[in-house]
């Protein structure tokens, strides 16, 4: 007994040990998705306001593992070395993977360490210009009569934009879906909505506002439960729930994730770092130009944040059957 008393205590002391040395080498944010897209600049963006609380010498490198609708990046993160030094930022696709994939390679509330949650992404809801429709009324007037006949846009299965166009056929209950394409990332499914190939897309403000803006297509409404007043675009649209859509609210968090079985002493650090630069104000401006809101709520903790993305399991769990698309 004496001997496993040792041994326990040993083992206490060594994980405090490397705690109070933690990081004494390179720290890497991996993203599930290529660089440029709105949450590989998010990634980089924190990256560079934790640097300085995590401690003068830290150093921070953020790496794309893009495929599989996230699920690569986040298979590499769950069987990474439990020493807090391979990190995983990612967005709803967190919540969304659970149902989308019948076979899964990890499981999203097991297998992880939350760390906190970071900023919320308001949708966008839009149409090429050619449509026959200027207000969100007329919109949804002309997908219910011509559904069967449009095609829907999105960045690829557990995109945001694939999340955010099953919600909003779900919430409409349309007699006949519009046919779903799928792209491979944001930059071509707006291209072919702004050149008229397609019809339809739902996506994250930090993609849009500025073809909004450009008026190369059309906005209909955003998806958050109140419209947007202060955004100086986004200010003229109203929400889906104004619209009837009772209860609808949708925006794209992002969240910090370490492997299952990083000491507590090492998630405290980071989580804590997490929280300063969450108020580095430096942060929250950069956040704000790229459309987004940084989290202020209880899911910094990673209690909360955990509690949360368990809900939004749940909730996406009842639209992705809904819908019958599974990613296998």
């Amino acid at each position: 007994m004496k001997q496993l008393v040792t041994l326990a205590l040993g083992a206490t002391l060594a994980a405090g040990a490397f705690a109070q040395t933690f990081p004494s080498k390179t720290v890497t944010f991996v993203v599930p998705f290529a660089a440029g897209g709105p949450t590989d600049l998010v990634a980089r963006q924190l990256a560079e306001a934790m640097r300085k609380p995590l401690g003068e010498n830290a150093n921070i490198v953020v790496e794309n593992t893009a495929g599989a609708g996230g699920t690569i990046a986040a298979t590499r993160v769950a069987r990474a070395p439990k020493d807090g030094y391979t990190l995983l930022v990612w967005h709803i696709g967190m919540a969304a993977t659970d149902s989308l994939y019948k076979k899964k390679q990890f499981n999203a509330l097991e297998d992880f360490e939350y760390l906190g949650a970071i900023n919320d992404v308001p949708m966008t809801l839009l149409g090429s210009n050619k449509l026959n429709a200027n207000t969100y009324r007329d919109f949804e007037a002309y997908i219910r009569a011509n559904g069967g006949k449009l095609n829907l846009a999105h960045a690829g299965l557990g995109s945001a934009s694939h999340i955010c166009g099953l919600m909003w056929q779900h919430a409409v209950k349309l007699d006949k879906s519009m046919t779903t394409i799928a792209y491979r990332g944001t930059g071509p499914a707006m291209n072919d909505l702004i050149g008229g190939q397609v019809d339809v897309m739902c996506d994250q403000t930090t993609n849009t506002t500025a073809q909004i803006e450009g008026g190369r297509v059309k906005a209909f409404a955003v998806t958050t439960a109140k419209p947007l007043s202060t955004h100086p675009v986004l200010k003229h649209y109203p929400s889906l729930q104004e619209m009837g859509l009772k209860g609808f609210n949708l925006t794209i968090w992002h969240g910090m994730y370490a492997p299952k079985g990083t000491p507590p002493d090492v998630l405290k650090k980071l989580n804590d770092a997490l929280k300063v630069a969450l108020k580095d104000p430096k942060f929250i401006k950069g956040q704000e130009e790229l459309g987004a809101i940084v989290v202020n709520d209880d899911r910094v903790t990673p209690e909360g944040h955990k509690k949360f993305v368990a809900n939004e399991i749940a909730k996406l769990k009842v639209v992705v059957d809904a819908a019958g698309q599974y990613a296998d």
